[in-house]
């Protein structure tokens, strides 16, 4: 499966054995309490299955967690089961969060929508078996518990004050929000893209990769605004899950979309695009208060299935760069040190980004690859090693062919493609940035499928 950071954290899997054999000089395995569960989860798999069924496994269950507590929230809300929303959760589940591989968010989010579905669904003792449920999605990740906690706070005060009162309760949000991106701003090094405002609806989970589903993405948010506006659907009490959406909308677009956190080498990210995943769902649950009209579920089922026969050919033809990837890989000397300088232009995820780190798994060592060096997670740099990249910034310059080569330092192999797409190997020399190729060979359904 093509899911970005998803070779990643099965590569640091293996590495974390070999830790414990102590075969990783230089590495070591430290325990914290956040961004952890999925990679604990892909250990046990690993060991018990091996590392090509330990991601499907891990993958899988990570997907019916998410999908079914985002299926069960939207019900609990709309007071009904929200069928006609399906297709759209599914090709949300698969979306941009996904393919990017950010497993803990997504499992954390996942679990996190369970324990919204508990607090609505659940009274008055729901929340005794939720709070359980965000300390382990706190265990995955802590941004979407953060989110959770706010939209719990706010439920419970929405549903003690008058009408009244819930517009001031609305402005005291917002006003917050200013508050918390000055105090970033203040405090943090931080960055923000005035792109952020493309992201306060959620559709954009459907761009994943070149420019076809940007069309989806703009598909879908036609059918949702047509849907919010139409009025013979009926009416719906939308309770507090339109502020909510205002809330959260407004942060998407105030809130700086990276952090430097502090202790953390490695910049927190992508902060925007994760939170509008929640958001996507928060409207989904919103609009499913009332029956779509047949022309709507039509619609949105067009819209998804789209999306995955877009999907389908984009990875299939990413399946067969790896593969072309790992005979290169198969063919060289065990213990090599190793960097894939190819990117994938014009697309919102780099999938090529970590495929070295899986092709390399008990063959050969993954240069790039940042997380040791990031300090976010369980696997950290302890002493001088020739294994993973010695720094963050490092990691980032052998990503993007910056990196310059050092006289004396063990020998870089740098894998390329060529303008036939052919994966060619080159020992970069010292003194000079390594540089960077760029592939691209994601093809339009149409003839992915006639192939």
């Amino acid at each position: 499966m093509q899911a970005g950071d998803l070779g990643s954290h099965i590569y640091n899997a293996w590495l974390a054995q070999l830790i414990a054999k102590g075969q990783a000089p230089g590495l070591v395995v430290v325990g914290q309490s956040t961004n952890v569960l999925f990679d604990l989860l892909l250990s046990v798999l690993l060991r018990a299955c091996g590392a090509a069924a330990a991601q499907r496994i891990a993958a899988a269950l990570a997907v019916l967690v998410f999908f079914w507590g985002a299926f069960a929230f939207a019900g609990a809300v709309a007071r009904r089961k929200p069928w006609e929303m399906a297709p759209v959760v599914a090709a949300l589940s698969y979306g941009w969060v996904f393919h990017m591989g950010f497993f803990n968010f997504y499992l954390s989010l996942g679990l996190c929508f369970w324990a919204l579905w508990l607090w609505w669904s659940v009274r008055p003792r729901g929340w005794l078996v939720a709070v359980p449920l965000l300390a382990l999605a706190y265990l995955a990740h802590g941004l979407p518990v953060v989110w959770t906690a706010g939209v719990l706070a706010y439920d419970w005060l929405w549903r003690r004050l008058s009408s009244r009162a819930r517009g001031y309760l609305l402005g005291a949000g917002l006003a917050m929000l200013v508050l918390m991106r000055g105090a970033m701003v203040a405090w943090l090094q931080t960055r923000w893209y005035t792109s952020q405002i493309w992201h306060v609806t959620g559709a954009d989970q459907l761009w994943v990769f070149d420019g076809k589903y940007r069309l989806l993405a703009g598909a879908l948010l036609a059918v949702w605004i047509w849907m919010a506006v139409d009025r013979r659907r009926g009416p719906h009490s939308a309770g507090s899950l339109l502020p909510l959406c205002i809330l959260t909308a407004t942060g998407i677009f105030l809130i700086p979309g990276v952090a430097w956190i502090l202790d953390y080498q490695h910049q927190l990210a992508y902060i925007d695009e994760r939170m509008s995943l929640p958001l996507a769902i928060a409207v989904c649950a919103l609009l499913a208060g009332s029956p779509a009209r047949s022309w709507q579920r039509y619609a949105m089922a067009a819209v998804s299935l789209l999306f995955f026969v877009f999907v389908y050919a984009d990875e299939r033809a990413l399946n067969d760069f790896e593969d072309q990837l790992d005979r290169v890989v198969a063919q060289l000397p065990p213990g090599q040190r190793v960097v894939l300088s190819v990117n994938l232009p014009g697309s919102q995820v780099n999938a090529l980004a970590h495929m070295m780190d899986r092709a390399c798994i008990g063959h050969c060592w993954s240069c790039a690859n940042y997380e040791a060096s990031s300090a976010q997670f369980r696997i950290r740099i302890a002493g001088p090693t020739a294994l993973v990249a010695p720094s963050d910034a490092d990691a980032s310059r052998l990503e993007d062919g910056s990196y310059v080569p050092k006289a004396g330092e063990s020998p870089l192999l740098q894998i390329q493609v060529d303008r036939t797409g052919r994966l060619v190997e080159r020992h970069p020399p010292p003194g000079s940035p390594i540089g960077v190729s760029h592939w691209d060979g994601l093809q339009i359904p149409a003839q992915a499928l006639a192939r």
